[in-house]
């Protein structure tokens, strides 16, 4: 353990009786914003399971915990938070929302492409670090949704692509958000036992033509 990661900030904490608290890994170099943020998580009701100041830690402790969501700042010593999100992404452990200074897209794009599911700009506040994380672990569910029904990896991959696209038709035509466009894929999915993706396919084909009014 690096001398300036933070000990366990929650272990004298209690919960409630059968609230299951959603756990998470911090990662963030800088000891005063990693206490903020696990201030942050535990008002918010999570868990924080470890709070570290490396990437190397993060991927480790991801790897032994599980945790619901972890957030890795991008410039970290050892192993930066890119990197370690792209061994998390990789194994599909859990989803990553990466805290960084820099607003530029290239490393926004970086981000992404390593498998983050949102990213947080500092300086940040709780009512910006909360819902990417949200966002984040909304995501992820969908990802794990989609690869739990394709198996083949092509497939696979377009198939994500299919829902995201009809998740677009559905958000920008029917005004539905994000989370409430897959539910209805997910659901219609389920009631008249069909693919994702024929779902999808369907919503494209009836709703990809049309423009806005």
């Amino acid at each position: 353990m690096n001398d300036d990661e933070t000990p366990d900030p929650i272990a004298a904490d209690e919960t409630p009786e059968g609230v299951v608290r959603r756990r998470a890994v911090v990662a963030e170099d800088e000891s005063l914003i990693r206490m903020d943020i696990v201030e942050t998580l535990t008002e918010a009701g999570f868990e924080v399971v470890a709070a570290v100041g490396d990437g190397q830690s993060a991927i480790e402790k991801t790897r032994e915990l599980r945790p619901d969501i972890v957030i890795l700042d991008v410039k970290m010593p050892q192993t930066d938070g890119v990197t370690a999100a792209e061994k998390i992404g990789a194994e599909n452990l859990a989803p990553v929302v990466m805290l960084t200074a820099f607003s530029q897209a290239e490393l926004v794009e970086r981000a992404r492409d390593a498998g983050a599911m949102a990213y947080v700009v500092k300086p940040f506040t709780p009512g910006d670090l909360l819902p990417a994380i949200e966002i984040a672990m909304s995501r992820h569910a969908q990802i794990m949704q989609l690869e739990h029904e394709i198996q083949d990896l092509g497939e696979r991959f377009e198939t994500r692509k299919r829902v995201d696209r009809a998740k677009g038709l559905l958000q920008s035509n029917m005004g539905q958000s994000e989370p409430e466009a897959f539910r209805w894929i997910q659901k219609t999915s389920m009631d008249r036992r069909l693919t994702m993706r024929e779902v999808a396919d369907a919503v494209i084909d009836q709703l990809g033509g049309q423009g806005r009014d």
